[in-house]
């Protein structure tokens, strides 16, 4: 195959180009950023989405078969507009779409929502039942619903990725798991938050997977890929005692929230996000499940354990960026069993 990937710089596009690589006649990855990875550089081109014209002519210059568009604004801003902030998630997408529509070489298309189309506690009754929660979830709704509009002549999926983390995740590189290897983590005390993680190479797994199915199991459809909905404490404690070499003590929520609004205070007079406030206690102690039954008999739930993908992330914080993991830890990179 011949493979477009959109946003194949940042961290599901990066983990996508090197996994891709093996199977693909030739790669285009098309970003405004350059990849960190150096060896991924000569399948970088420089583009924007919201350059129509220069993006189709660069499409179809490549004359892909197949497209894995990944490219959008991530982050969840409140203090911003869909029609302001988020211009690459609905113009982008739409400039994309005219791009491949027109391109007579493509054959398969998967393109990238996100599970913040409906909000936490909210279970969609179909495909376009939609209740979103924040304004980046607002976005991709509007993804959704132009690739649905488009006329598009070939075989194309909406997926809907859950909370995806691995290597090369900026921002959980930068705040969890600093976090937890230096010992400051602490988790919420009572019932068990119930949500939906995803490690990076099972989504990959099962976009692999998409690729390959039949098209009348795939066309025209939505699926959310990532991992089965669990009680986060096995994510987060696990991180804990490989990054650092202990379980995380639990809080009673009261006081948790109390050091959210304290975290709120340091925050403004500091000007920097605290590492715990209010929104991030939300986050800690709020339920969202995700239905992941319908996706899981048709793309399969990948072949990492939970404890595997915690190794590889940390084998990557260790090789690549320079921590120091405790002695244990580094056994377990020499010499993993066969769960990790």
């Amino acid at each position: 195959m011949r493979l477009l990937v959109t946003g194949g710089s940042g961290f599901i596009g990066l983990n996508a180009v090197e996994r891709f690589l093996p199977r693909a006649e030739a790669l285009l990855n098309l970003d405004r950023k350059a990849p960190e990875l150096a060896e991924h550089l000569r399948f970088w081109e420089k583009a924007d989405l919201l350059e129509g014209s220069r993006l189709q002519a660069q499409i179809h210059g490549f004359r892909p078969t197949h497209v894995l568009h990944l490219a959008a604004r991530s982050d969840c801003v409140e203090t911003t507009t869909v029609e302001e902030g988020y211009r690459d998630n609905t113009l982008g997408t739409l400039n994309f779409l005219k791009a491949i529509e027109g391109c007579p070489t493509v054959r398969r298309a998967i393109i990238t929502s996100s599970q913040y189309v409906c909000g936490p506690g909210y279970q969609p009754k179909s495909e376009t039942d939609y209740a979103p929660s924040t304004v980046y979830g607002a976005s991709k709704v509007i993804t959704e619903k132009v690739t649905r509009q488009a006329n598009l002549p070939f075989c194309w999926t909406l997926i809907r990725p859950t909370n995806v983390w691995g290597p090369w995740h900026a921002r959980y590189e930068r705040e969890f798991w600093r976090v937890a290897h230096r010992g400051w983590y602490f988790h919420p005390g009572g019932a068990p938050v119930r949500r939906a993680y995803a490690f990076v190479g099972n989504v990959l797994d099962q976009i692999g997977g998409l690729f390959g199915l039949p098209e009348r199991e795939v066309a025209k459809k939505t699926f959310y890929v990532g991992d089965e909905t669990d009680d986060i404490w096995r994510w987060a404690a696990g991180f804990c005692r490989i990054l650092h070499g202990r379980t995380p003590p639990r809080i009673p929520r009261p006081f948790l929230r109390l050091m959210g609004r304290g975290g709120d205070a340091i925050s403004r007079l500091t000007g920097r996000r605290f590492y715990i406030d209010s929104t991030r206690v939300e986050s800690m102690t709020t339920d969202y499940p995700i239905p992941m039954a319908a996706s899981f008999q048709v793309l399969g739930r990948g072949g990492a354990s939970l404890e595997q993908g915690i190794l590889q992330t940390a084998a990557w914080l260790h090789q690549v960026r320079g921590w120091k993991l405790p002695k244990k830890t580094l056994a377990a990179l020499i010499n993993p069993s066969k769960d990790g």
